[in-house]
C-alpha cells in the first residue's frame, strides 16, 4: 500500500521530508519560486540601459537595479525561504562576513560604487542560486554549500580591476594581473627616457593666445565648441583625414588647449598629476610639470578632468584634487600654485574637481564647490591671490563661462540649482535663474540671438530663456522647455536656428524657435562633438572612439564618414587648430590632418 503518509486521510510530518535520494533532510524544502522569478530580473535590469539609451536617467536602472533585486533575494532568505531560524542567521552572517573579507582584499578600484553594483549582487545571487539547487538537502548542509558558492561569487571580484564606468553604467573591467593603460604608458615613457632625445623645437605661444582657429582652452575660445575660419570638404570618403601622429598619454578626461605650436593637456602619471605640453606637429613633448596629486573614483575613473587654458603665453590648470596652477607656457616653470580645498573648506566633490579654469582680464575663475560664500573663487592671474568669492550651489561639474549681454560681460555658472550670473570684478550676483536638476550639472550655457540663453538638464530637458535689462537689473522670461533634448555631460552646439545635442545617448536636432524635434538618430554613446560652422558640418567623437562627420542640417540625420579613430572610452572634448584635429582619451592622443576647402590666414597681435 506504500508509505502511510501517502495514504488517503494520512498526514505528512513536516519535520521529516523526503529528499531526492530518499534521505531525511531534517527540515522543510526551501520555497524556491521567489528567487527563480527574481534571478532573470538581474539581467533585465543590467542591460535595460543599452536597449533604451534615450530614456532619462536610464543608467540608474542598470546601476542600482541588480543591487535592489539582490536585496529582495536576501529578504527572501531571511523572511520567506522556509529555512530554519538557525540557517537564516548563519546564512546572513556568512554573507556579511564574505563581503567584509572580499571588501578588504579587492583592488582599490573595485571598492565604492562597483562593490555595491557588482560584488554584493554577485555574492547574494550566487548564494541564492546555490540554495535553489540544494533546497531539499539537509538544512545546515545546504546553507554551507550556498555560503561557499556565495563567497566564490563575491571572490570573483578579487581577480578584477576597474577603470571607471561608461555612459550606460557598464564598467571597464580587466583582470587584476593585466597592466593598466597607465602602467603601459609609464613603462613606455621609462623605456624612451633611456634614449637621449633632442627636442626639434621649443614651444612658441602666440601673443595673447591668438591662433588660427581660436582654441585657448575648454571647448575653444568661447567655450561653445564652434570652429570658425575653417571650411571642410564634404567627401571624406574620397579625401579622408590623414593621421599625422599618435602617442600614449596618461589617464584623464582633459581636452587640449592650443596656441602656436604648443598643445597642452592634463594627465595622470603615477602619483603625479602632470601638465604636459606637446608639439602640435609631431606629438613630441616640449615639457611636463608634475604636481603630487592622484584622484580616482569608481565611476569617473583615474586622473584630472578639467582642461588647461592658455592666456598671454601662460598656462592655467585646475586639477581633480583642487590644485590651481599657473605655468610659463614656454618652459613649463611653475609660477604659482594654490590649493583651493582649505579655501573652500572641503574635500574634492564625489567625482573630483572637473571644471576648467577661465582666465579673463586679470582674474582666474574656478568653481570650488565650497560652503557659504566659497562656491566660486576669483584669483589674481599675476599672483594667485584670492580677489573675491561668491556663494553658488556645489552640485556642479561645469566650468565658469563668460556671458555677454547688453554690451556687458558676466561670469556664468551652471549648477544643480540653475544658472547664476556674477559681476566679473566683484562677484556680486547679477542673476539667479532657477532650473533645478536632480543632482549635478556638467554642461555649459549657450547664448544665442544676443539675449537668449540655452540651459539644459538631464531630467527636465532643454530650456530657452530670454534675458531683459529692466532699469539696470536682469530679468528673465521662459520661452520654451523641450523634453526632446536631455543631455547629461555632452554639450550641445547651435547652428542656423537649430540645436544639436544628445538626448540620452542619441544625437538629436531641435528647433531653436519652439524646441520641437526635427530628427533623432546616431547612437554615439556619451560622446562629444564640435561644429564646423563655415561648412555646415558636425564632427563627432563617439564614446567608443569613432570619428564621425555629419551634416549640420535639420532635414535629417546624415552621416558622411566614419572611422575608428581612437581606442578606448572617449569622453574628452575634441580640439581643433587650423586643419588639424586633436583627439585624446585616457589611453592615447592622435592628430588628424583634415581635408579642408579653405583655412583663414593666421593672425597674431
Amino acid at each position: 500500500m506504500g508509505d502511510t503518509s501517502q495514504q488517503k486521510g494520512g498526514s505528512m510530518n513536516t519535520s521529516e521530508v523526503e529528499t531526492v535520494d530518499g534521505k531525511s533532510s531534517g527540515g522543510m524544502p526551501l520555497r524556491i519560486w521567489i528567487p527563480v522569478l527574481l534571478i532573470p530580473l538581474i539581467g533585465v535590469a543590467r542591460y535595460f540601459p543599452t536597449w533604451f539609451p534615450e530614456i532619462t536617467m536610464v543608467w540608474a536602472i542598470g546601476a542600482f537595479g541588480p543591487f535592489l533585486v539582490s536585496f529582495l533575494m536576501l529578504l527572501w532568505w531571511v523572511l520567506l525561504s522556509r529555512a530554519t531560524v538557525r540557517e537564516r542567521v548563519f546564512g546572513l552572517v556568512g554573507i556579511i562576513a564574505s563581503l567584509v573579507l572580499v571588501g578588504l582584499l579587492v583592488d582599490h578600484s573595485m571598492q565604492g560604487p562597483l562593490f555595491v553594483v557588482l560584488t554584493i549582487p554577485m555574492c547574494i545571487v550566487s548564494f541564492c542560486m546555490a540554495a535553489v539547487f540544494v533546497s531539499r538537502s539537509q538544512e545546515m548542509k545546504r546553507t554551507r554549500i550556498a555560503l561557499l558558492v556565495g563567497f566564490l561569487g563575491a571572490a570573483f571580484s578579487l581577480g578584477l580591476k576597474n577603470d571607471g564606468a561608461w555612459g550606460d553604467f557598464s564598467f571597464g573591467l580587466s583582470w587584476r594581473f593585466e597592466a593598466t593603460p597607465e602602467e603601459t604608458f609609464l613603462a613606455d615613457k621609462q623605456e624612451r627616457s633611456k634614449s637621449t632625445v633632442t627636442p626639434s623645437a621649443v614651444p612658441v605661444l602666440e601673443p595673447h593666445g591668438e591662433f588660427l582657429s581660436g582654441w585657448s582652452g575648454f571647448r575653444g575660445n568661447d567655450r561653445d565648441s564652434v570652429v570658425r575660419a575653417v571650411s571642410l570638404e564634404k567627401e571624406w570618403d574620397v579625401n579622408p583625414p590623414v593621421e599625422e601622429w599618435r602617442i600614449l598619454v596618461g589617464p584623464g578626461w582633459s581636452s587640449f588647449a592650443i596656441s602656436g605650436n604648443a598643445l597642452v593637456t592634463l594627465e595622470q602619471r603615477g602619483e603625479e598629476e602632470t601638465v604636459a605640453c606637446y608639439n602640435v606637429s609631431t606629438g613630441k613633448a616640449f615639457w611636463t610639470t608634475p604636481t603630487l596629486s592622484r584622484f580616482f573614483d569608481g565611476l569617473g575613473g583615474l586622473g584630472p578632468r578639467g582642461t588647461p587654458m592658455i592666456s598671454n603665453g601662460y598656462v592655467y590648470a585646475f586639477g581633480a584634487e583642487g590644485w590651481l596652477s599657473k605655468l610659463d607656457g614656454t618652459t613649463g616653470k611653475m609660477l604659482w600654485q594654490v590649493d583651493v580645498r582649505p579655501i573652500a573648506n572641503r574635500e574634492p566633490p564625489e567625482w573630483g574637481y572637473s571644471g576648467s579654469p577661465l582666465v579673463h582680464g586679470d582674474l582666474v575663475y574656478v568653481h570650488a564647490a565650497g560652503k557659504e560664500d566659497k562656491g566660486l573663487l576669483a584669483f589674481e592671474a599675476e599672483t594667485g591671490k584670492l580677489r573675491w568669492s561668491a556663494a553658488v550651489d556645489e552640485q556642479s561639474y561645469s566650468s565658469p563661462h563668460l556671458i555677454k549681454l547688453f554690451d556687458r560681460e558676466y561670469l556664468g555658472m551652471m549648477t544643480g540649482e540653475g544658472l547664476s550670473l556674477f559681476e566679473l570684478g566683484s562677484g556680486a550676483v547679477a542673476l539667479d535663474y532657477e532650473f533645478k536638476s536632480i543632482g549635478y550639472r556638467a554642461l555649459q550655457p549657450a547664448v544665442v540671438e544676443g539675449n537668449k540663453i540655452i540651459i539644459s538638464n538631464e531630467v527636465m530637458g532643454t530650456r530657452l530663456i530670454q534675458v531683459e535689462d529692466v532699469e539696470g537689473k536682469l530679468q528673465t522670461k521662459d520661452l520654451w522647455t523641450s523634453r526632446d533634448l536631455k543631455p547629461d555631460f555632452n554639450d550641445l552646439v547651435v547652428h542656423k536656428g537649430f540645436i544639436y545635442g544628445y538626448d540620452g545617448a542619441i544625437l538629436t536636432c531641435i528647433d531653436l524657435t519652439d524646441g520641437k524635434r526635427k530628427w533623432k538618430g546616431g547612437r554615439y554613446g556619451k560622446g562629444q562633438m564640435l561644429l564646423i560652422a563655415d561648412s555646415n558640418q558636425i564632427v563627432v567623437l563617439s564614446e567608443t572612439g569613432e570619428l564621425v562627420l555629419l551634416e549640420a542640417t535639420p532635414e535629417k540625420h546624415t552621416e558622411r564618414f566614419k572611422i575608428q579613430a581612437i581606442d578606448g572610452k572617449s569622453w574628452n572634448h575634441l580640439a581643433i587648430s587650423g586643419d588639424r584635429l586633436f583627439l585624446r582619451n585616457a589611453i592615447e592622443a592622435v592628430c588628424y590632418k583634415l581635408p579642408v576647402d579653405n583655412v583663414a590666414s593666421e593672425t597674431t597681435e
